[in-house]
């Protein structure tokens, strides 16, 4: 007997899963403020330069000046001798002639608190020369995603699950309330790295606890519920936000909380299934039981073919040990390799660049950022009904919905700040629904030998477009249209390759690679991830 039969004879989501999913979601809220909240603690208010020499009176009154036409783009440079652009509307100021000959702002700036009453930017003057380090934090922030994700899951492949979700529970409890004390702007930088560490940690193993303990048949659903919370984070954060426009007080208040999480130590469950695999037959027997118990299906003497299922568990490891190599050494895994790579690296820079990038589009931030939020609950639930009839059809066209939208929006006059929103809404539900998509494609295309292989390169190629979203934003500095012409590009490239991989749907899934290339015999039973 296999553990998913093992799982069906016991409930494959019974009391006990769905107990599991609550623990499991209850953390994504905090995922997702931690992930998205640099759109507020980083945002760039109105700002004008700021010096007592460059007031006629020679004092430091700012009494009279107008922030609501001051930009965040342009910035004092020196040309041909003349100070050619400044930061403010007042052109009747003096400038002085430190300024004329430096050409930089050196008295600091006046940052507007219409909107916020204090960010990064305004804390550290994060503008004009020292504008991209605020762009570089938040890639640095994501780089500790990637440094999570290969740290924390070898931790969890060998000291478990259970202990490594706590072990990120706690470091993102102390490193988050850490970044709020934070007195520099790199101790800001290395705190909020650790923090995206811990993210990785907590999301990557909570999602495989689930599946672990999930049947088949319910593990695509119990995944979509697990996004829902992910994306209620979204929109509560723009609520948190609009309430809290100190970026300290803010960055606490999305921290602090994670304190509640101590009382997993005796509710979450370690995974049966790794227990296993590890050798540790008695204690999953007994959550086995547990498990059986609370979903009202007792068990009896199943207990020996447990033992058997067990067996097959650990023949596995005797097979032939496949590498990341073998992903790209035959012809037809190769192109199907190289493709997913692609679609993984395109959804994750085009998810997070419109998300941390919601003040471009010219309407309120805080409102801005709750419809980004609502959409991710559309483009998730239309994916369930979608994805049964086609694999790729339903990739394809979200993908391309996506890059279109996004390409549309260079169209669309700055004056019409409504319109360029919702075509950046219909991209961003277009990537959302594609993002649902390929986790559950790529698991049906890579062969059961190289599976996990697969989707490990697959997320990390997620995780270096997290790392470039942030740096695209910086192309404005070419062009105002340009990182949406990327965003709307890319996607479209990875809609036309989608037609060069095969259709998974009501398909049995192939086990090894000869599978793929086609000269290996496949099981025709049908599976389902």
């Amino acid at each position: 007997m296999s553990f998913d039969k093992v799982l069906n004879r016991i409930g494959g989501f019974g009391r006990f899963q769905k107990t599991l999913y609550v623990w499991i979601c209850l953390p994504q809220i905090f995922l997702a403020f931690h992930m998205l909240v640099t759109v507020f603690t980083g945002a760039v208010p109105p700002h004008l330069c700021k010096s007592s020499q460059l007031l006629g009176d020679g004092g430091g009154s700012w009494v009279g000046l107008n922030f609501s036409n001051a930009s965040e783009e342009i910035c004092p440079t020196f040309q041909d001798g003349q100070l050619s652009q400044l930061n403010h509307s007042d052109a009747n100021i003096p400038i002085n002639e430190h300024l004329m000959t430096s050409g930089s702002c050196n008295g600091g700036w006046e940052f507007s608190k219409e909107v916020f009453l204090s960010t990064i930017v305004t804390e550290w003057n994060l503008v004009c020369e020292n504008a991209t380090l605020n762009n570089i934090g938040s890639s640095i922030y994501m780089s500790g995603l990637l440094v999570g994700a290969v740290l924390f899951g070898a931790l969890a492949d060998k000291y478990g699950r259970r202990i490594t979700i706590l072990i990120g529970l706690a470091l993102q409890f102390t490193f988050g309330v850490g970044v709020a004390f934070a007195q520099t702007f790199y101790i800001y930088v290395l705190l909020r790295f650790v923090v995206g560490m811990t993210v990785s940690a907590v999301i990557m193993n909570a999602f495989v606890l689930g599946t672990e303990w999930t049947g088949p048949k319910h593990r695509m659903l119990a995944g979509v519920i697990t996004d829902y919370f992910f994306g209620f984070g979204y929109i509560l954060l723009a609520g948190v936000a609009y309430l809290i426009r100190d970026w300290r007080k803010l960055q606490l208040a999305i921290s602090a909380p994670g304190i509640v999480f101590v009382f997993y130590i005796w509710v979450l469950p370690k995974s049966a299934r790794w227990l296993m695999a590890n050798q540790k037959h008695k204690e999953a027997l007994d959550l086995i039981r547990k498990a059986a118990l609370l979903n009202g299906k007792p068990l009896e003497e199943s207990e020996i073919e447990l033992c058997k299922s067990l067996k097959n568990i650990e023949n596995l490891e005797h097979h032939q040990k496949y590498t990341v190599i073998d992903l790209v050494r035959t012809p037809t895994m190769r192109k199907q390799s190289l493709i997913l790579f692609y679609l993984w690296f395109v959804n994750v820079l085009v998810y997070y660049g419109l998300s941390l990038n919601i003040s471009d589009f010219g309407m309120n931030i805080y409102l801005t950022q709750m419809i980004f939020g609502l959409v991710e609950m559309p483009a998730r639930t239309i994916t369930i009904f979608t994805i049964n009839r086609s694999r790729r059809i339903s990739q394809l066209v979200f993908m391309a919905i996506g890059g279109l939208a996004c390409l549309l929006t260079i169209f669309i006059p700055d004056d019409l700040s409504v319109v360029r929103t919702v075509l950046a809404m219909m991209g961003k539900f277009g990537i959302t629904a594609s993002f649902s998509i390929v986790y559950i494609y790529s698991a049906e295309i890579f062969p059961t030998v190289i599976r996990q292989n697969g989707i490990g390169m697959c997320s990390m190629c997620a995780r270096v477009g997290g790392v470039i979203a942030p740096i695209i934003s910086l192309l404005r500095n070419i062009s105002h249209h340009a990182p949406m012409v990327v965003f709307g590009l890319c996607p479209l490239i990875g809609a036309a390759l989608t037609m060069f991989l095969p259709e998974t749907a009501h398909k049995p899934l192939p086990d090894s690679i000869d599978d793929v290339e086609g000269t290996g015999v496949r099981n025709t039973d049908l599976v389902y991830i």
